[in-house]
């Protein structure tokens, strides 16, 4: 009997289809060694949902689940009807895993108690970012927070295990819907990117440690609210055109996010004078990509101080955001401070 040793077959019918987000995790595991496995198992659950929410979107134009519910989220918004649908999937893999024990979702008005005495984790998520863009078939997404319980697991959820500040967070991702879907997480030890491959029903590791510029030439703003920017917003975008950058808004937050991530550049949602707290939700919103752009070398505020510094006193309380690339971030929180200190003199 002859016995040899496995060679790898180098030829060019064998290409690597590459690493898969669950032997990634796996790798990583060691990472969290207080974990046990539930915070990837927790990952998974994730990952499975969004492949669901995945399959949905992409047949929405097929089986009429475009369009308006007709119902009003708590956030005074028109719910659409896959905004119901993705918060339904995720709300069921998030409670069938057993490592939750409270959702926060943009969705609901309260806090989902999941009665998982055993549960470690309290995930904030925006289950359908941009939806109402699906019918015109662009770019939508999903974003998440994790973060450890605080009070003993046994014991009823109350609001410190809720109301924490950014910083505290364990993990956070995004998923983009879009030509491709892909997920990209951290764990606070730097940032990955999986595309999904349909056929083989996998996320492969696609973009490893990414690792946003430091400057670039985009600037990605709703052009629209400019009478109702503070000074220092609109004399930075005049700066960002007197530069010839290029001007770049899907209104999908994940899909411009992740744009800017890899090519830099900067996304703003400043304070206006309609939302002068800003728009943007920062438990389940601005939380998860201010710690993915921090993990990835660029820079979140809200013009004042760090997106992750910032704690929380509601459960959908809004922030103004500055995001992106850290010089740029850096240059137009400086002209906001600048005009801020002007109109107290």
């Amino acid at each position: 009997m002859k016995i040899l040793p496995y060679q790898p077959d180098s030829s060019g019918l064998a290409y690597s289809v590459g690493t898969t987000l669950d032997r990634f995790i796996k790798l990583k595991q060691s990472d969290f060694p207080f974990a046990s496995g539930e915070l990837s198992q927790l990952l998974r659950d994730i990952a499975l949902a969004s492949k669901i929410v995945n399959r949905e979107t992409n047949r929405a134009g097929l089986s009429n689940i475009g369009g308006a519910f007709g119902q009003v989220n708590v956030q005074g918004e028109e719910q659409q009807k896959l905004d119901v649908i993705a918060n339904i999937r995720f709300m069921r893999a998030l409670s069938k895993g057993g490592e939750v024990c409270a959702i926060v979702s943009e969705e609901e008005d309260s806090v989902i108690d999941l009665q998982n005495s055993s549960g470690k984790y309290v995930v904030a998520i925006d289950p359908l970012d941009g939806s109402s863009n699906i019918d015109v078939n662009i770019s939508i997404g999903t974003i998440f927070s994790i973060y450890r319980r605080i009070t003993p697991t046994g014991s009823p959820i109350q609001e410190i295990d809720i109301m924490q500040k950014g910083s505290e967070q364990v993990a956070a991702g995004y998923v983009l819907y879009g030509s491709s879907t892909m997920l990209v997480y951290t764990t606070g030890c730097g940032v990955n990117g999986f595309t999904y491959e349909q056929s083989l029903g996998e996320f492969f590791l696609s973009h490893p440690d990414i690792q946003a510029p430091k400057t670039g030439e985009i600037y990605s703003v709703n052009e629209g609210s400019q009478n109702d920017w503070e000074t220092g917003i609109d004399k930075y975008i005049s700066l960002c055109k007197e530069r010839r950058y290029s001007a770049r808004y899907i209104g999908s937050l994940v899909a411009d996010f992740h744009r800017n991530l890899l090519k830099g550049g900067i996304y703003l949602y400043p304070a206006t004078k309609k939302n002068p707290s800003g728009k943007l939700r920062l438990l389940y919103e601005a939380n998860a990509l201010a710690l993915i752009a921090e993990q990835a070398g660029a820079m979140a505020t809200d013009g004042n101080q760090r997106i992750l510094d910032i704690q929380p006193t509601s459960l959908h309380q809004r922030t103004p955001l500055l995001i992106g690339s850290s010089d740029m971030v850096q240059e137009a929180e400086a002209m906001l401070k600048i005009e801020d200190v002007k109109s107290l003199i």
